[in-house]
């Protein structure tokens, strides 16, 4: 059996490791922290579960594809429900509840901008078009060449790539509270809507078409049945298993790791789901594809300021699972992530309150709240500037609710771009990797393949497809591919 020696433990790493062991391949992760699922970790306290990472489950369609090609489903690991409403956006002088259904949503479309309904339904039938595109035509494929983006379906699509998703959306709508609620999703690409590619529109059929679910326990539970699946496969995953250096050979092929504690470990393929910019510190400078200067001129998606809050009470009915507070200035909020990167001064933010659905996720009679504010990678992280931006958060949920908070505060932890670079060797702490620019698209991304180290090969949100859970999951098959083609 030939040896794969996978670094980290995300799920694009457990993703890769599954279809490997499945091939016929002996399998071995090592992963840096105590435990597994890369971001995707979980803090658990004083009775409360929080998410620490991912915390959106969408696109349930690739999840039960990666569960089907083991024979297993989604549901021999955990119980999904689909939120209704799935989130609401709170802008300054009204709410927006995104429903269950697609007349829901024209429903309260409607209610904003008069005739937005019918529009919302065409625009939304050319999403799932370009899904349907992405997902089969476009997504499964490793990125080796600009030719496998010409299919017919894209072809006569090829406008799409040269417009925004904010010129697609401005075609559409005039209210910019609309506006802004169907340019939301491709924030999870990484990039402003004006320079993410209108073909991306296909995330709001992600969105609105397949729904918002929850997986009781929290997104971990996703990670344990990868596990399962994994280590049923005989993968052995090894924790608190830093690795220090990649192996190369004279003839600059990879052998294998070097860990941390001195240990090397053979190998006759080495996968790293680590940072792409870390990974390649592990090699011999002349054995490194990409320099500091081309990933410092990269487009990156932003940090995040994360907070993790028991409450030692049940929050107002107004504020739901999901909560998008966009009632500030969207577009200078995007500014300084992305043009001026500087701390915002009035943030948009999200708010999560996973046990408003899931009575598990914490104790009777209290709340568990995660907070999240996008920032820029990079810029200056204290503890000073977390106190205040948490202050603003609480003030904010306090003048929506009505309710007092600050006074049911049993503990708050908060995680930050220091964080990111600490526990995940985060190339400026940044939180979801490259962004999906047109210039960052499929072939344009840092490849799965090494280019200098034969059979050394990367997987995870910086390659191809792209950042996001389902892409993770997506990048571990494609990488599990390539690695078998080398055989045949």
């Amino acid at each position: 059996m030939k040896k794969v020696a996978v670094i980290g433990s995300g799920f694009s790493s457990l993703s890769a490791a599954s279809h490997l062991a499945k091939a016929g391949y002996e399998v071995s992760i090592y992963e840096k922290n105590e435990t597994i699922g890369g971001r995707c970790r979980q803090l658990v306290k004083n009775g409360f579960t929080f998410d620490m990472g991912p915390s959106w489950y969408w696109m349930p369609d690739i999840f039960e594809d990666y569960f089907n090609d083991f024979g297993h489903s989604a549901s021999d690991f955990y119980e999904l429900e689909r939120l209704d409403p799935g989130y609401q956006i709170v802008f300054k002088d009204r709410t927006l509840p995104i429903a269950a259904s697609v007349e829901g949503i024209a429903e309260a479309f409607e209610q904003i901008e008069p005739g937005s309904g019918n529009k919302l339904k065409a625009f939304l039938k050319k999403a799932a078009t370009n899904y349907t595109i992405a997902i089969k035509k476009i997504v499964l494929r490793p990125g080796k060449s600009p030719l496998e983006l010409v299919t017919p379906e894209t072809v006569v699509r090829v406008g799409q790539f040269l417009r925004s998703v904010g010129d697609e959306v401005k075609k559409f709508f005039k209210s910019p509270e609309l506006r802004s609620a169907l340019e939301f999703p491709v924030l999870f690409l990484g990039a402003k809507p004006e320079n993410t590619p209108s073909f991306y529109i296909f995330m709001n059929h992600a969105d609105y078409g397949l729904g918002t679910w929850h997986p009781k326990g929290g997104m971990y539970e996703i990670v344990k049945g990868m596990q399962k699946v994994a280590e049923g496969l005989g993968v052995q995953i090894h924790t608190s298993n830093a690795v220090q250096n990649i192996n190369i050979d004279a003839k600059g092929r990879a052998t294998g790791i070097t860990l941390s504690n001195g240990e090397h470990i053979t190998a006759d393929y080495v996968l790293s789901g680590a940072d792409y910019h870390h990974s390649e510190t592990l090699l011999p400078e002349r054995y490194r594809q990409y320099s500091e200067a081309y990933w410092n001129k990269r487009t990156f998606a932003p940090s995040s300021l994360l907070f993790y809050v028991g409450f030692n009470t049940k929050l107002d009915k107004k504020l739901l699972h999901h909560n998008l507070f966009f009632d500030t200035d969207f577009k200078e909020h995007a500014r300084v992530i992305y043009d001026h990167p500087e701390w915002p001064s009035d943030p948009l933010f999200y708010a999560n309150f996973p046990s408003i659905t899931d009575t598990s996720m914490a104790p009777e009679g209290k709340e568990a709240g995660f907070f999240l504010i996008p920032i820029a990678p990079g810029i200056e992280d204290t503890q000073k500037l977390r106190d205040h931006f948490f202050s603003l958060l609480i003030a904010r949920l306090e003048h929506f609710s009505g309710q007092e908070l600050s006074q049911h505060i049993e503990f708050v932890e908060s995680f930050c771009v220091k964080d990111f670079v600490e526990a995940y060797n985060s190339f400026k702490g940044n939180a979801y990797g490259l962004a999906n620019t047109l210039r960052q698209t499929a072939f344009l991304r840092p490849k799965l393949q090494s280019k200098k180290v034969n059979n050394l090969f990367f997987t995870g949100q910086l390659t191809v497809p792209g950042p996001g859970v389902p892409p993770a999951l997506i990048s571990g098959k494609l990488v599990a591919q390539l690695i078998q083609e080398q055989e045949s």
